[in-house]
């Protein structure tokens, strides 16, 4: 922690905005191939030496360091070296520049003197902020937004996860096109221009028009080719529900240990790797439970603090492996020094995508590495959790045992005679049930059939005895027949 106190002897409050400038660190850099920003095609961005900006609006000066340091890792996952990190204490952002004109000026020396190629804003910058920011620093300038679509579009591997990523950058991009000759119109001329001649000449289309059209075109291309991919998904996923397995899912926050966990509850061979994002598309293995009870657990992409709507909108086909769940398993970084953040963070994007409902176990991963009173905070916070290690294998039996105690139940197969006086029951067995026979008998309707284990209790207890009904279909003695 910086010491903030004034060495005129101002009070904190009285200090200016420079003292709350934070250098996170300097390491020895690379060299670099500085591309141009005005680029209008798909391109993947490219960092290597970069100054991180972030504006601290709210919260404590730790919060602000902390949310800094994550775009660090951020930044470093993409590939890039941080030379320094800047914070801003400011009621909002600037709405012209981020951090003000002043600010600017500061930031531009600073690029200069530790010989960064890039400028990395912890936020999402407006089109206009994004411009002006550039034209004084004289550098490439990106949000945590686009360095967070960089990022998956380095993890795609599959062909869907491509196409999501892409169709994610072209809807960012889409309201930020710059080009050049933006005040130009490609005009027809006469015959000595080599035109049409007379009634052809016209204001034409400018080049960011054109732009704009083919990143339309685009977009509507990735979206229907998504929504075909989504069909073979949903089929997969329906041939399962055919089978009645249950569905459990992991989610939760990015690097938190999901496939490794994947790995140590099923013996797969996922790929695990320290870094974030290292999972985009979803994958399924099968699963028991230590009476043996079988059921699907499913790893998909992890999520972030203030994870791009456009990532949500285009990965929705993908998540809905955990709408559809019966079951989340929300993992956990127990060693994080603030996981309450990487929890609320889950949950939002839970509730964005309409999960909020499926029923939820708490995971705490890596026990090993984590702050005893950090573990007993949360476990206190969040009673219906577990602990584990999913590098060492503790506590991965509990957490199985507590996976079969929150599976729904299993449906059962029930035959019992139902009084007639009780056809609401029968009239539900024909909407909840499957493989349903009804024969009707003198002294009711005898009910064959699978149902859930709520529709099973009601069925036995409302069903006629056995000692007071024929045991045959026949008709019944003349002396049980209701007169």
């Amino acid at each position: 922690m910086h010491d903030r106190r004034d060495p005129l002897g101002a009070e904190p409050d009285e200090v200016g905005d420079l003292l709350d400038r934070q250098a996170l660190r300097r390491v020895p850099g690379l060299g670099t191939e500085l591309v141009d920003i005005t680029e209008v095609e798909y391109r993947q961005v490219r960092l290597e030496r970069v100054v991180l900006v972030g504006v601290w609006t709210s919260g404590t000066l730790a919060d602000a360091e902390r949310s800094l340091a994550e775009l660090a890792r951020l930044a470093e996952t993409a590939g890039s070296v941080v030379l320094a990190g800047l914070t801003q204490r400011r009621d909002r952002p600037d709405p012209a520049t981020y951090i003000g004109a002043g600010k600017v000026r500061e930031l531009r020396d600073v690029v200069l003197a530790v010989g960064a190629d890039t400028v990395i804003c912890d936020g999402e910058l407006a089109p206009g902020q994004l411009r002006r920011l550039e034209e004084t620093v004289k550098v490439k300038v990106v949000d945590r937004t686009w360095l967070i679509l960089d990022i998956f579009a380095q993890h795609a591997r599959s062909r869907e996860g491509k196409a999501q990523v892409s169709l994610a950058q072209m809807q960012y991009l889409l309201p930020r096109l710059r080009g050049w000759g933006e005040s130009l119109s490609r005009q027809a001329g006469g015959r000595v221009a080599g035109g049409q001649g007379i009634g052809s000449r016209g204001p034409g289309e400018t080049k960011i028009e054109t732009d704009r059209r083919r990143v339309r075109e685009s977009i509507a291309r990735l979206r229907r080719d998504i929504s075909h991919m989504a069909t073979a998904r949903n089929t997969m996923r329906s041939a399962r529900r055919r089978g009645r397995v249950p569905s459990v899912v992991l989610a939760g926050y990015t690097n938190s240990g999901k496939s490794s966990l994947l790995n140590r509850m099923t013996g797969s061979g996922v790929l695990v790797e320290d870094a974030l994002f290292a999972t985009l598309d979803p994958t399924v293995r099968r699963a028991e439970t230590p009476s043996g009870r079988v059921f699907t657990l499913a790893d998909t992409v992890g999520f972030v603090r203030h994870l791009p709507h456009q990532l949500v909108e285009a990965f929705r086909s993908t998540l809905e492996e955990v709408t559809d769940a019966d079951l989340i398993l929300h993992v956990v970084d127990g060693s994080d020094d603030l996981p309450e953040g990487q929890i609320a963070a889950v949950r939002e994007v839970l509730a964005e995508i309409g999960a909020a409902q499926v029923p939820e176990l708490l995971v705490v991963n890596k026990s090993d590495l984590a702050d005893p009173l950090v573990v007993a905070r949360l476990m206190a916070r969040e009673p219906h959790s577990v602990v584990v290690s999913a590098a060492s294998g503790q506590g991965i039996g509990a957490l199985l045992e507590a996976v079969e105690v929150d599976l729904p139940n299993p449906p059962e197969h029930v035959e019992v005679l139902v009084p007639f006086d009780r056809g609401d029951l029968v009239a539900r067995v024909h909407e909840e049930g499957r493989d349903v026979r009804v024969d009707y008998t003198a002294d009711g309707a005898r009910v064959t059939a699978v149902v859930g284990v709520q529709l099973a209790a009601e069925l036995s207890g409302a069903a006629i005895a056995p000692a007071e009904a024929p045991a045959g279909d026949g008709p019944a003695p003349a002396d049980t027949v209701p007169r």
